[in-house]
């Protein structure tokens, strides 16, 4: 039971200052469009995940944007308590999916979104 405690503070500790710039135009680039994913390529605005600790690392095997999903082979989700896997995601912001190539190199975060497994936050890696 603690340790749901701490795992709940450390998260509002991360998740306040996001949700914080949600209102401003750092997560949009100062377009006033859908927020940008967070990264190395073209992608800024948020915090690193790196900075974040959180994140888990995959590489894309497919981009589906038709049912806006992606598959990522993935270390362990620590946070969802998963092992490493390939496995398909939603994603949080389906424009994300245009911007990304089988074969990159990604850091991500995954959560349990109304039951499915959903991509938050995502960062490609420079190639």
């Amino acid at each position: 039971m603690k340790w749901i405690v701490a795992l709940t503070i450390v998260w509002a500790g991360i998740t306040a200052p996001l949700m914080a710039m949600a209102d401003g135009e750092s997560m949009t680039g100062g377009t006033g469009s859908a927020p940008a994913m967070n990264g190395e390529r073209g992608m800024q605005g948020l915090p690193s995940l790196r900075d974040m600790g959180v994140a888990s690392e995959g590489e894309v095997r497919r981009v589906d944007g038709a049912v806006g999903k992606l598959t990522l082979r993935h270390g362990p989700l620590e946070n969802l308590e998963m092992p490493a896997m390939t496995m398909v995601f939603r994603v949080k912001d389906p424009t994300w999916l245009a911007q990304l190539k089988v074969g990159d190199k990604v850091r991500f975060v995954a959560e349990r979104v109304d039951g499915n497994l959903t991509v938050t936050a995502l960062e490609v890696e420079e190639r």
